[in-house]
C-alpha cells in the first residue's frame, strides 16, 4: 500500500500527520525532514524559549514516543531532492526513494541572506531553527551591545529578547519605521516608540554598506553615509522566502508560493501543500494568499490531511498572528493587502498602548488588531465577517461593545 507521504517535519508536517490518523486513516505515514530535530513549533524561538522562560521540551510538537506510538514513519535528517510525478514517488538524497498515493509539502520558508560584505562571518546570526535560537542565547549571555538588521516581527522580537537580556541594542532599518509595509504609519508608530521607550536605538530610513569585522568574526556595521556602529552580535531578520524548489522542479504551478485551491490541493491532484510555502486560494477573500504566521501552520494541515482522504474541505479561517514584546501582547486578524486600505480606526488608549485598532476599506472591517486588550479577537473576525460597513463612531467608542457595534 502506497504511503501518504508529508515532506516538511515542523508544526504543518507534525499536524498533518496527527490529522490523518485523528481521521481513522491506517495506511502508512512518512513524514520526512531535513533536520535533526524532531517536529517543534516556531515562536518560542523568538519568544519564551530564547529569553530563557520556557525549557526546550516545550517547543516540540510532540512527546519523543508519539510518531512511534501513532506509526508515523518520522524520518529526520533526511533531504528529499526531487519529487517523481509520473512514478508517484519522492526522491532522497541517498538515492532511495519512496511511493507515495497523496503527498503534501510542508516545506516552509528559508530565510532571506544578506548580500553585503561581510555578511557571512562569525557572529551574524539568523533566527530561524531552534539551534539558530540556542546559538542566539548563547551569544546574548556574552553580549553587551547587539544590531539587530530588519525591523520586521523577527527583528523586533529579537531586539526586545536583546534587550531583556541586558545588552544595548541598535536597530537598522531601510523603512521609515518598523513594520510600516506591514502595518502602515499609524499603527507602525506604536512599535516604534514601544522600542524607543525601551531603550532600542532605531536608526530608519537607513541603508546598510557592509557587516564590518576582524578575524572573521564580526565586530559591527557600517551605513552608506560611513556611520559605524559597534557590536558583539549581529542578528539579520530581513525576511523569509517561500521553500518552492521541490514544487518548481516537479512542474507545480507556482504564485507566491506552491499555488493551492481553498482545499490545498496544487495543480496536481495527489499533490497538497500547507503552512508558510502555500499560496491557498482563500474563500472568504477570494484570493490566493500565502500567510508567513504560526497560525497557518497550525491550522492549514489539518485540511490538506482531510482532503488527502477525499474529504470535501476547505481552509477558509481568516489569517490570524501575535507577537509579545516586553510588556506589548497583541494578536492581529484578517487580511489586508498593503497600502489596500482607506484608514485606520483606533478604539482605546493608544498612548497608553491598551487598544483595538481596525484596518478600513469603503467602510468595511478588512482587520483588526488588539493590543493589550483581550478577549475581544472573536468579535474583531465577526466584524470582519459581516463584510458590510460599520459605524465608525460606535466603533472606536470603547463604552460600546463589539458585538452591539
Amino acid at each position: 500500500m502506497s504511503a501518504h507521504v508529508i515532506v516538511g517535519a515542523g508544526l504543518a508536517g507534525a499536524k498533518a500527520a496527527e490529522t490523518l490518523r485523528e481521521e481513522g486513516f491506517t495506511g502508512p505515514v512518512v513524514l520526512i525532514g531535513e533536520e535533526a530535530e524532531r517536529p517543534y513549533e516556531r515562536p518560542p524561538l523568538s519568544k519564551d524559549y530564547l529569553l530563557g522562560k520556557a525549557e526546550r521540551e516545550s517547543i516540540f510538537v510532540h512527546p519523543a514516543d508519539w510518531y512511534r506510538e501513532h506509526d508515523v514513519d518520522l524520518r529526520l535528517g533526511t533531504a528529499v531532492t526531487s519529487i517523481d510525478r509520473g512514478a508517484h514517488e519522492v526522491v532522497l538524497a541517498d538515492g532511495g526513494r519512496i511511493e507515495y498515493a497523496k503527498l503534501l509539502l510542508t516545506t516552509g520558508s528559508l530565510p532571506r541572506r544578506l548580500q553585503v560584505s561581510g555578511a557571512h562571518q562569525a557572529g551574524v546570526h539568523y533566527l530561524r531553527t531552534a539551534g539558530d535560537s540556542d546559538q542566539l542565547k548563547a551569544a546574548f549571555a556574552g553580549a553587551s551591545r547587539v544590531v539587530v538588521i530588519g525591523a520586521g516581527w523577527i527583528g523586533l522580537e529579537a531586539a526586545a529578547a536583546a534587550r531583556t537580556a541586558g545588552a544595548e541594542v541598535t536597530v537598522v532599518e531601510m523603512g521609515e519605521l518598523p513594520l510600516l509595509r506591514v502595518l502602515g504609519p499609524e499603527v507602525a508608530r506604536v512599535f516604534a516608540d514601544l522600542h524607543r521607550d525601551h531603550g532600542v536605538d532605531l536608526r530608519l530610513g537607513v541603508q546598510l554598506d557592509d557587516i564590518t569585522g576582524s578575524g572573521g568574526r564580526a565586530d559591527g556595521v557600517q551605513l552608506s553615509d560611513g556611520t559605524q556602529i559597534s557590536a558583539d552580535v549581529v542578528i539579520v531578520g530581513v525576511g523569509i522566502s517561500p521553500n518552492t524548489d521541490l514544487a518548481e522542479a516537479a512542474g507545480l504551478d507556482l504564485g507566491d508560493g506552491i499555488k493551492t485551491d481553498a482545499s490545498l490541493r496544487t495543480s496536481d491532484p495527489d499533490i497538497y501543500a500547507a503552512g508558510d510555502v502555500a499560496c491557498a486560494h482563500h474563500p472568504f477573500l477570494d484570493a490566493h494568499i500565502r500567510v508567513e504566521h504560526w497560525a497557518n501552520a497550525l491550522n492549514q494541515p489539518q485540511t490538506a490531511a482531510k482532503a488527502m482522504l477525499g474529504q470535501d474541505v476547505a481552509y477558509d479561517l481568516l489569517p490570524y498572528f501575535y507577537t509579545d514584546q516586553y510588556d506589548l501582547g497583541m494578536e492581529y486578524s484578517g487580511y489586508v493587502a498593503p497600502g489596500s486600505h482607506d484608514e485606520v480606526v483606533f478604539r482605546g488608549d493608544k498612548q497608553a498602548r491598551e487598544f483595538v485598532a481596525f484596518w478600513l476599506r469603503d467602510g468595511r472591517v478588512m482587520a483588526g488588531m488588539n493590543v493589550n486588550v483581550w478577549d475581544v479577537n472573536e468579535h474583531v473576525q465577526s466584524l470582519i465577517l459581516r463584510a458590510a460597513p460599520v459605524d465608525k463612531t460606535r466603533l472606536s467608542n470603547p463604552d460600546i461593545p463589539l458585538p452591539e457595534v
